[in-house]
C-alpha cells in the first residue's frame, strides 16, 4: 500500500527569532493585559496579532495593512508553532489590523504601556540608565491639512516647507540606542517646548532620577535646564547665542587671550598609542535662578569653553579659502570686461564691495579702499571735430587683510 506524502514548505527568516525576543520582552503579556478588543474579537489574541504585525513590519521593510494578510498566509505554520496560536489569515486582514491601531490609539493606555515595558526591559535585560539623548526630528509628505490635525506647516529641517510635517520626539538610553519614549506632534510646534514633556515621560518610565540628559542647543532653553535640575538630573548641552550672547562669550574668553588664563590640553591615544592633543579649555562657573512652577531655584551651572585642535583646524582652512573667494571676486569687481556692467559711481561700488564681503562670511577680515585713476586718453579728429585729450576717472577697490599674523 502506497501512502501520499504531503510536504509544506515555509520560509523561517528571522520570525522565531523576532517573535522570541518580543515575547521575552513582555510585549504580547502587556499589550492583553491594557488592551481589551470588543466582545465579539476571536482567534489570535490582540496581543500576539500585534506582535506577528510588527514582526512582518520588521522582517519584511515594510508598514502596508494590506500586505500583511499574504504574508502570515505563506507561513502559517511558522507563526502557530512560534506563538501558540491557531493563526489563520484572515485575522490579518487591513480591518483587523484597523481595529488593532484603534485600540492602540488609547493615549493613557499607552503611555502606560511604554512605561510598563520600559521597566521589564531594564530588570530582564539588567540596564543601568545613566545617560538619555533628547532628539527630535521631523518627516513631511504630500499629505492634507487639518486643523487638529497631525501635519501642519512648519519650520522645515527638510528645506521643504511647502510640504506639511509631524514632528517625533525621541529619547534614548545612550550607548545602547534603546527608545526609552517618543513623542508624535504636529508639525508647527518649536523644538524647546518638545523637551520637557519627553523627560517627565521619560522619568515617570523609568522612575528614577540622577540621569544625565543629553541634547542640542534646543535643549537648552532656561526653563528645560531649570526643569531639569529642579527633578534632581543633570544636563549636557550646547548654548546657542541666545543663552550665551557674544559679549558673554568675549568676557569668557578675554583672560585667554590676555594670557592671564592658561587653558588645560585634553589628550587621547590614537592609533599608534601615543597621546594626542585633541583639545584645550576650562570651566567657567555661572550661579542661576529661575521659577519652576512657580518656585525659585537657584543651582551653579558649569560652562565648559572648549577649543577643538581639529575643528579649529578645518575651521581655518575653510577661512582661508573664502578669504581667497573674496580677495579675487573683490579683483574682478569693476575689471573692463566685454558685456560687464561696470561701477562709474564711489558708493554704488563700495555697497557692493560690502555686499560681496558678507555673501563671503569675512565682513571685518578684509579692508576696502577705495581707489580712483584719472586719465587722458586722445580722441582723432573727425569731421568738424578737432582732436582732443579726454580724461577718463575709473574707480576700484583694493583689499587688505586685517587677520592677525
Amino acid at each position: 500500500m502506497t501512502q501520499e506524502l504531503t510536504v509544506a514548505t515555509e520560509r523561517v527568516d528571522d520570525i522565531p527569532v523576532l517573535l522570541a525576543e518580543m515575547d521575552q520582552m513582555g510585549v504580547v503579556a502587556l499589550l492583553d493585559e491594557r488592551f481589551q478588543p470588543h466582545g465579539n474579537w476571536q482567534g489570535t489574541t490582540l496581543g500576539w496579532t500585534t506582535a506577528i504585525w510588527l514582526a512582518h513590519i520588521l522582517s519584511e521593510g515594510d508598514h502596508r495593512l494590506n500586505q500583511v494578510e499574504p504574508w502570515v498566509a505563506h507561513r502559517l505554520q511558522v507563526l502557530s508553532h512560534c506563538s501558540g496560536q491557531a493563526v489563520r489569515e484572515l485575522e490579518w486582514s487591513d480591518d483587523r489590523l484597523g481595529i488593532v491601531l484603534d485600540a492602540l490609539s488609547d493615549g493613557p493606555r499607552w503611555q502606560d504601556l511604554e512605561t510598563a515595558l520600559n521597566r521589564r526591559i531594564f530588570r530582564v535585560y539588567e540596564l543601568k540608565p545613566q545617560c538619555i539623548r533628547v532628539d527630535s526630528t521631523a518627516a513631511c509628505g504630500y499629505w492634507s491639512v487639518s486643523e487638529d490635525g497631525l501635519f501642519q506647516f512648519g519650520h522645515s529641517k527638510d528645506h521643504r516647507p511647502d510640504l506639511p510635517q509631524l514632528k517625533v520626539m525621541l529619547s534614548a538610553l545612550d550607548p545602547l540606542g534603546l527608545p526609552v519614549a517618543t513623542q508624535v506632534v504636529s508639525g508647527e510646534r518649536a523644538d524647546d517646548q518638545l523637551y520637557i514633556p519627553a523627560i517627565e515621560q521619560v522619568s515617570a518610565s523609568l522612575d528614577k532620577h540622577g540621569l544625565l540628559y543629553v541634547g542640542d542647543c534646543k535643549m537648552a532653553a532656561l526653563g528645560t535646564r531649570a526643569f531639569i535640575q529642579a527633578q534632581g538630573d543633570y544636563y549636557l548641552c550646547p548654548l546657542a547665542k541666545k543663552q550665551l550672547p557674544d559679549e558673554v562669550l568675549a568676557s569668557y574668553l578675554k583672560p585667554v587671550w590676555e594670557g592671564s588664563r592658561v587653558p588645560i590640553p585634553i589628550y587621547r591615544e590614537n592609533g599608534a598609542g601615543q597621546a594626542e592633543l585633541i583639545a584645550e579649555g576650562y570651566e567657567q562657573s555661572v550661579t542661576l535662578t529661575h521659577a519652576v512652577r512657580g518656585q525659585a531655584i537657584t543651582w551653579t551651572e558649569r560652562h565648559l569653553v572648549v577649543r577643538s585642535v581639529q575643528q579649529a583646524k578645518s575651521m581655518t582652512a575653510a577661512l582661508h579659502k573664502r578669504l581667497a573667494q573674496a580677495q579675487a571676486q573683490v579683483a574682478r569687481l569693476n575689471m573692463h570686461k566685454q558685456g560687464k556692467r561696470r561701477y562709474a559711481d564711489d558708493e554704488a561700488l563700495q555697497q557692493a564691495g560690502a555686499a560681496l564681503l558678507k555673501g563671503c562670511r569675512v565682513e571685518g577680515l578684509l579692508k576696502l579702499t577705495l581707489v580712483a585713476r584719472v586719465k587722458e586718453r586722445p580722441v582723432r579728429a573727425y569731421g568738424d571735430r578737432p582732436a582732443t585729450l579726454r580724461t577718463e576717472r575709473e574707480v576700484s577697490l583694493m583689499h587688505f587683510n586685517n587677520l592677525t599674523p
